[in-house]
């Protein structure tokens, strides 16, 4: 009869845990801020000046 309680409690144990794991990955993944990246910004504004400054000037155009 102990065994059958001792098999209780494991299984008890192990839905409470994944239960648990369960609750905190859905808290994660329904934030707010997940797909916001504030450095990704920063390194696209970066690359465009970058992406900028190697293009070659064109002269402005001559009317006549």
């Amino acid at each position: 009869m102990s065994e059958t309680y001792a098999h209780m409690i494991d299984y008890l144990a192990l839905s409470i845990g994944h239960g648990l794991l369960a609750v905190a990955f859905f808290r994660l993944v329904l934030r707010d801020g997940l797909d916001l990246d504030p450095l990704l910004a920063a390194f696209k504004r970066r690359e465009a000046e970058r992406r900028e400054a190697r293009r070659p000037k064109r002269a402005p155009k001559r009317r006549g």
